[in-house]
C-alpha cells in the first residue's frame, strides 16, 4: 500500500478499486495495524481529507481556520454589530460563514429579548399591545452589515461556480493526456518532459467541486504511478524524480514531527492539513524501499498531533460542562425567583434587578457542549419569559389598582379645591391635614397622571395654608409683643418690694398675676416663660409665708384662665384628665398606706415607723383635697 493510498479510508469499495488498479508494488504491501488502530487513523485522515476537499473547492480559503471565534454569547448588541462589520469589511467572505451565523443567532436572541422588555414596559405604562412598535439604530446597523455580507457571499459563489466545472474539465483532460503518454511512440525524454508539463498544469489547474475532489486525485495518482511503472525503461529519470520526492517528503515529515511537539494544538493541526495537502497534491511517489518507512513516520507524527488535539478538545469539553453547570444553576435561580414572586412594586423592581444580573451572568458563563446548547438557551429563554409573565400579571392588577387610586386622589383634589378659600380655619385646618395624610396612604396612580394631579392637589393645599400662615404671622406679631412684655414684667418682679403684711402682699402678688394675664398669649415655642413666672410666684409666696395649698390654688386659677381662653379646648380637656389621674393615684397611695398599717397590730402608735406612715397618709390626704379642689374649679368652667 502506498503512502497515497493510506490517505484514504482503508475500507469500502473505492479502496478495492484503487488496489485493483495499482502497481505490483502497492498490491504487495502488508497491513500490520490492528482494526482499532486503523479505525482511529481513519478518523483523523477523514477529517483532514474533508477539510482539504473543502479548501480545494474554494482555493485560497485556508486562512478560514485562522480567524478566532469570540465569546459571542457574552457580547452586547453593539459589540456584536461591531464584530460583524469588522469581519465583513476585512475578511474573505467565504471564511466567515460560521462566525456570521454565530453572531446572527446571538444578536437575534438578545434583540428579541430586548423587544420583549420594551413591550412589557409599554404595556405597563398603559399602552395598547397592538400599538407597540420599537426600532433601534443598532438593529439597522446589523441589517446593513448582514445585507452586505449576503451580497458579497452571493457574488463570491456566483464567481466560483463558473470556474469549478471548467477546472474539473481541465483536470480530467490532463488525466486523459497522462494516460495517453504510455502509448506515444516518441523519445522517452520527450515523453518525460511532456509528463512534467502535465504535472505542472495539474498543480495550476485551480479548484474543483469538493464532491469530485477525491475521485479526481485518486485517478490522477493512479495514472501517475502507472506512468512511473512505464518509465522503468528509463530508470535514471524515474530515480531522479523519486529522490526529489523523497527529499521533499522527508522535509514534510520533519516539520510534522516538529509540530507534534507544539503546544498550540489548533495551529499545529491546521499546518498538518497543509502538509497532507502538499504530500498528496504536490508530490509524487518515492522508491518502493522508502515508501512504507516514510509513510509510517508521517502517520506517527499525524497521530501524535491528532491525539493532542483530541485531548485539548476533551479538556475543552470539561470546561463546557462546568459552564453548563453554571448556566443550569442560573436557570434554577431564575425559576426560584419566579416562584417567590413579590407583593409590591418595589419588590418586583428588586426582583427585576436580580434577573438582569442573572441574565448578564448567563451570557458571561461561556459556551456549553454543542449537543445541549440549543436546549439550554431555550430553557433559559422560557424561564425568563415565565418570570416576565408572572411580573406582567402583577402589573396588570396593579394598573387596575392605580386607576382606583387615581379616582380616590381626584376626590381629595375636589375637597381641597372646595376648601382652599375657607376662612373657618379652626374647622378647615384639621380637614386639610387629614386629606393630606389620606393622599399619602392611597398609593401609586398611573405614571402619566401622577405629576399632573400632584401639582393640582399641592396648589390647592398650598393656597389654603398660605392664607393660614398669613393669619398666624399676624397673630405671631401680637404674641411676640406679649412675650416681650411678660419678659419685662418677670424682670420687674425680681425687684418687687413686699411690706411683710400678708394681706397687702397677697394683693400685690395677685396684681402681678392680673397684669400677667392681661398681657395675653405668647408664641407656643416660648411658653416656657409661664414656668419661669410660676417659679417667681413661688419665691414671693415664700416671702409672704402663704400656705402651700393656697399658693397652688392661686397659681392654678391663673393657669385655668389661660387654658380657658385658648383657641384649642384640648389643653383644658387634657388638664382635667391629668387632675383625675392624680386624684386616682393619690387615693391608691392612701389605700396602700392604710393597708400597710394593718401589719403593725402589736406596735404602739408612738413607734417611729408607724408615725411616719400616719404622716404620709395625712400628707396624701392634704394633696387629695387640693387636687379635688382643682377638679371642682375646672368643672365649673364646663
Amino acid at each position: 500500500m502506498s503512502e497515497q493510498d493510506n490517505l484514504q479510508p482503508v475500507d469500502g469499495n473505492e479502496e478495492k478499486q484503487i488496489k485493483a488498479s495499482t502497481s505490483e508494488e502497492n498490491s504487495q504491501t502488508e497491513i500490520t495495524a490492528s482494526t482499532e488502530d486503523v479505525k482511529n487513523e481513519d478518523v483523523v485522515f477523514e477529517e483532514i481529507e474533508a477539510s482539504n476537499a473543502e479548501d480545494a473547492e474554494d482555493e485560497g480559503n485556508n486562512d478560514r481556520h485562522t480567524i478566532p471565534f469570540k465569546e459571542y454569547d457574552s457580547m452586547s448588541l453593539e459589540a456584536l454589530v461591531i464584530e460583524l462589520e469588522k469581519l465583513v469589511s476585512s475578511e474573505k467572505v467565504q471564511a466567515i460563514k460560521e462566525h456570521v451565523d454565530g453572531i446572527k443567532n446571538e444578536f437575534n436572541s438578545k434583540f428579541n429579548s430586548l423587544i420583549d422588555e420594551k413591550k412589557e414596559e409599554f404595556i405597563n405604562e398603559g399602552g395598547n399591545e397592538i400599538d407597540f412598535y420599537y426600532s433601534s439604530p443598532i438593529q439597522k446597523r446589523f441589517k446593513d452589515a448582514y445585507k452586505e455580507y449576503r451580497s458579497k457571499l452571493h457574488a463570491h459563489y456566483k464567481n466560483i461556480e463558473n470556474n469549478l466545472k471548467s477546472n474539473l474539465d481541465n483536470r480530467l483532460q490532463i488525466i486523459e493526456e497522462i494516460k495517453g503518454l504510455i502509448n506515444v511512440e516518441e523519445n522517452i525524454n520527450t515523453t518525460y518532459k511532456h509528463f512534467k508539463d502535465l504535472q505542472e498544469q495539474w498543480r495550476n489547474a485551480g479548484p474543483i467541486p469538493r464532491d469530485k475532489y477525491n475521485n479526481a486525485w485518486n485517478s490522477y495518482h493512479h495514472h501517475v504511478e502507472i506512468f512511473y511503472d512505464f518509465l522503468h525503461l528509463n530508470r535514471d529519470l524515474r530515480d531522479l524524480d523519486f529522490k526529489h520526492n523523497l527529499d521533499l517528503k522527508l522535509k514534510i515529515i520533519e516539520r510534522a514531527e516538529e509540530l507534534a511537539q507544539d503546544d498550540d494544538t489548533n495551529r499545529s493541526f491546521r499546518e498538518l492539513q497543509v502538509l497532507h495537502k502538499m504530500w498528496k497534491e504536490e508530490l509524487g511517489p518515492v522508491s518502493k524501499e522508502y515508501r512504507e518507512e516514510i509513510w509510517n513516520r508521517f502517520k506517527a507524527a499525524t497521530k501524535i498531533i491528532h491525539n493532542k488535539r483530541q485531548a485539548y478538545y476533551n479538556q475543552l469539553d470539561e470546561v463546557y460542562e462546568k459552564n453548563l453547570e453554571k448556566k443550569t444553576e442560573i436557570i434554577n435561580k431564575i425559576e426560584a425567583l419566579t416562584i417567590a414572586g413579590a407583593k409590591s412594586h418595589n419588590g418586583w423592581q428588586a426582583k427585576i434587578k436580580e434577573i438582569e444580573q442573572l441574565r448578564e451572568a448567563f451570557f458571561s458563563a461561556g459556551k456549553v457542549p454543542l449537543k445541549v446548547n440549543e436546549a439550554t438557551w431555550a430553557k433559559f429563554k422560557e424561564t425568563v419569559r415565565s418570570f416576565n409573565r408572572k411580573k406582567n400579571v402583577f402589573y396588570k392588577d396593579l394598573k387596575k389598582e392605580q386607576f382606583e387610586n387615581l379616582q380616590k386622589k381626584l376626590d381629595l383634589i375636589k375637597i381641597a379645591e372646595d376648601n382652599k378659600d375657607n376662612d373657618d380655619f379652626d374647622a378647615t385646618t384639621p380637614l386639610m391635614k387629614k386629606i393630606q395624610n389620606d393622599w399619602k396612604k392611597i398609593g401609586h396612580v398611573p405614571r402619566k397622571d401622577s405629576d399632573k394631579i400632584w401639582k393640582q392637589f399641592k396648589a390647592a393645599c398650598n393656597g389654603y395654608f398660605d392664607k393660614l400662615h398669613s393669619k398666624k404671622n399676624a397673630e405671631n406679631e401680637v404674641e411676640n409683643a406679649a412675650f416681650k412684655a411678660k419678659s419685662e414684667l418677670l424682670d420687674a418682679m425680681k425687684s418687687l418690694e413686699l411690706t411683710n403684711e400678708k394681706d397687702a402682699d397677697l394683693e400685690t402678688i395677685k396684681a402681678q398675676i392680673t397684669a400677667w394675664k392681661a398681657i395675653g398669649r405668647v408664641p407656643s415655642n416660648k411658653r416656657f416663660i409661664e414656668g419661669k413666672f410660676n417659679k417667681a410666684l413661688d419665691e414671693l409666696f415664700k416671702q409672704v409665708k402663704v400656705d402651700k395649698n393656697e399658693a397652688e390654688l392661686i397659681k392654678f386659677e391663673n393657669k385655668l384662665d389661660e387654658l380657658n381662653n385658648a383657641e384649642d379646648t384640648r389643653h383644658l380637656d387634657n388638664e382635667r384628665l391629668f387632675i383625675r389621674k392624680k386624684i386616682d393615684e393619690v387615693k391608691a397611695e392612701i389605700n396602700q398606706l392604710e393597708n400597710n398599717l394593718q401589719f403593725f397590730t402589736n406596735v404602739k402608735d408612738d413607734n417611729p415607723l408607724v408615725k411616719e406612715v400616719h404622716a404620709n397618709i395625712a400628707r396624701h390626704k392634704d394633696d387629695l383635697k387640693l387636687w379635688k379642689t382643682k377638679l371642682s374649679k375646672i368643672k365649673a368652667l364646663y
